[in-house]
């Protein structure tokens, strides 16, 4: 068995063992060494192993509290520094506080099998040393900088300087979905660009689509041609951008749910009849594709009733209904041929970004709906060998969609067309290449068991206390007490849990090498803008009438012009 071992020369003595903390898996060590004390700073007691090795066994600082210092009286009167009457009455030490802190304990790290815990606490009066950078930048993170499969997202916040990088497991963040939690403005926009800054690298390479309800990922077009993406082989990576004129749904990939979800307010009889009229025409169509006008037809053949003598006439709510469904006709977004397929959104080394800011909330729902069933069957399909080469839903490759506003498309408490389409993907994706991320600024309002299946956490800072216990079953236990810095974290700054890392860790989000396209409007310079001079000469001539041609002047009908 290999295990990391610190140097003698580089060990760094805080503090001693005083015994156990309050649960089986805590300790808490003796200290005056108050700078080093941060909470969620990473330290370690040695043990000697069966097999007479020493392990380092690493814990991570939860609570820290003063049990010993000067008397109050001294710290009263402001005018006089505390050291000075220290001194006077005999006391020698440089530091006058000393601190009792809680540690728990994470274990020592196998290279195979991650961190193991040896449920042996320490001695009293073992000492307790501060982990180093470099022993960190090896067991926290699961692949090494500018690996195949590795994201640099940032460094450790704990430590100065960047001086222990944090790269994330690629293979983790996207085989087994992540979710970003951050409340308005705290950054989770910006930290999503850096992720797919880092899976479109040359060292990775990805096959990615975004949902963009608000128009902020258009940016990314900024890979193209940058240095930072360019691979020795000549990659570079692609940016679909696809405008709201862009997008095109396929009438045969709509469900009876789709098309319930796009309709006005409909009576019970209506709906069992649209019900009818889809299960007729999908078995007269055996599947084939159909649009609107296919489905109308079938409205009038399953409103068919008996009149008093026992003859069959057409029902008066078929025409009601060929009426809401030819307001769907004149929808931009749905056509009888035109369509989006796994081949026009997928490609390795592609992000395809779906901007949807012009787009209602309802035809949102049912264009995400569609596609990400489409595209689960299309993996599904593939990995089974039932689609060949030349199908349209061949996709012969892994994917990953990330979903901005996640909460809209699975609310908790509310119904959705996505809900369901994504809680299949999150529970059986894995199995066949397909990874999704959520990102969300209300993790109150996402439904719980779509954020339970997310293996990956990225939390920002979160004040809403409703937020705050969403979140706390949905992080393993060793990062729990991290979250009690939720409040204090500053924009950039992100808890990262799960399956990515080897240990959740308080990290400072990498410079984008992008520009951000989700940045606050600044109201009062655009305020002050308005009453520039050139703005208001601009608003002038606006309103100024447009000069017409002169006529000509004339005497007794004669112009003298």
């Amino acid at each position: 068995m290999t295990l990391t071992l610190l140097p003698k020369d580089i060990l760094h003595v805080i503090g001693t063992v005083k015994g156990p903390g309050e649960s089986g898996n805590q300790y808490v060590f003796i200290t005056a060494q108050t700078d080093r004390i941060k909470i969620g700073e990473f330290v370690y007691y040695r043990l000697d192993s069966a097999d007479d090795e020493i392990l380092n066994i690493l814990g991570k600082i939860s609570t820290c509290r003063l049990v010993d210092h000067l008397p109050d009286r001294i710290f009263a009167d402001s005018e006089v520094d505390p050291s000075t009457i220290a001194a006077l009455i005999g006391f020698k030490y440089p530091s006058p506080e000393i601190y009792e802190v809680a540690v728990e304990v994470i274990g020592y790290f196998h290279p195979s099998l991650g961190f193991m815990n040896p449920r042996r606490p320490p001695e009293p009066g073992a000492r307790v040393y501060l982990a180093d950078d470099r022993f960190l930048t090896g067991i926290l993170n699961k692949q090494p900088m500018g690996a195949v499969g590795s994201a640099h997202v940032g460094h450790l916040l704990l430590r100065e300087g960047q001086s222990v990088p944090i790269s994330l497991d690629v293979k983790e963040l996207v085989s087994t979905h992540m979710a970003i939690l951050a409340g308005t403005g705290s950054g989770k926009s910006y930290t999503a660009g850096v992720l797919i800054e880092e899976l479109m690298r040359p060292h990775n390479r990805a096959a990615v689509m975004i949902f963009d309800p608000h128009g902020e990922y258009g940016t990314l077009d900024g890979m193209r041609g940058h240095p930072a993406f360019r691979g020795e082989d000549g990659y570079e990576p692609k940016v679909k951008i696809l405008h709201p004129q862009d997008i095109r749904i396929r009438y045969s990939s709509l469900d009876y749910g789709d098309v319930m979800a796009l309709l006005p307010e409909m009576s019970e009889r209506q709906q069992s009849i649209l019900n009818k009229a889809f299960n007729l025409m999908r078995k007269s169509k055996k599947g084939d594709r159909w649009d609107i006008n296919d489905l109308r037809h079938a409205v009038f053949q399953s409103d068919i009733v008996q009149d008093d003598n026992g003859n069959e006439k057409q029902g008066s709510s078929a025409d009601a209904l060929d009426w809401k469904l030819s307001k769907l006709e004149l929808s931009d977004y749905f056509h009888a041929f035109e369509h989006l397929g796994p081949r026009d959104l997928f490609e390795p080394g592609q992000v395809t970004v779906l901007q949807m800011n012009e787009i209602s909330q309802d035809e949102q729902q049912v264009i995400c709906a569609a596609l990400l069933r489409q595209t689960n069957q299309a993996r599904v399909n593939t990995v089974k060998e039932k689609h060949e080469p030349g199908d349209e839903n061949y996709l012969p490759y892994p994917v990953f969609v990330l979903l901005e506003e996640a909460h809209r498309f699975a609310p908790a408490h509310e119904p959705s067309r996505c809900k369901a389409v994504i809680r299949t993907i999150l529970s059986e994706g894995r199995k066949f290449g397909l990874g999704v991320g959520l990102i969300t600024q209300r993790p109150g309002k996402l439904d719980s068991d779509v954020l339970s299946q997310c293996m990956s956490q990225f939390i920002m800072r979160i004040v809403n206390p409703v937020d705050q216990e969403s979140l706390k079953y949905g992080v393993e236990a060793a990062g729990r007490d991290l979250l009690k810095e939720l409040p204090a974290l500053t924009k950039g700054q992100v808890i990262i849990s799960g399956l990515c890392v080897n240990t959740p860790v308080l990290c400072q989000v990498r410079q984008r090498l992008t520009d951000h396209g989700g940045e606050t409007l600044n109201a009062p310079a655009l305020w002050q803008d308005h009453f520039l001079s050139h703005r208001q000469r601009e608003r002038v001539a606006a309103k100024a009438p447009v000069a017409g041609q002169r006529r000509p002047t004339t005497v007794r009908g004669v112009s003298i012009d």
